[in-house]
């Protein structure tokens, strides 16, 4: 099970830090990360943290501004969300897989939590 926390209403240009946690088995092994869709969109990649080398990959709309990370119990994984923007309005959801390989494919992760919603105002 993952829960997701941390969204809101926040103006253009503020931050906020999204937090997931994952309980029900052991994902220490697993890739976390995060994708958002935005009302009238499909589900696109954000940033995914890799078991290991805790190496981070982040999409282009989200390079510079986000943050990704691995809690130190390594269940939990956090995005750091700086200078946003309107477009950055959608429901974030945590997700995880296992595998060698992390993707950017929504439909390659098997776990999904149930979303958190971040609001940007102008």
């Amino acid at each position: 099970q993952l829960q997701a926390s941390g969204g809101g209403l926040v103006q253009a240009g503020g931050s906020l830090r999204l937090a997931c946690a994952a309980s029900g088995r052991t994902f220490s092994s697993y890739h976390m990360g995060w994708f958002r869709q935005a009302p009238g969109k499909e589900r696109e990649f954000v940033a995914v943290v890799t078991w290991g080398r805790n190496t981070t990959y982040y999409a282009d709309s989200a390079k510079g501004r986000f943050t990704i990370s691995r809690g130190n119990a390594r269940n939990t994984v956090h995005l750091q969300m700086n200078s946003l923007k309107p477009d950055d309005t959608a429901i974030y959801y945590c997700v995880i897989k296992g595998g060698i390989f992390y993707s950017t494919r929504s439909d390659d992760y098997p776990y999904w939590g149930r979303g958190t919603l971040v609001t940007v105002s102008s």
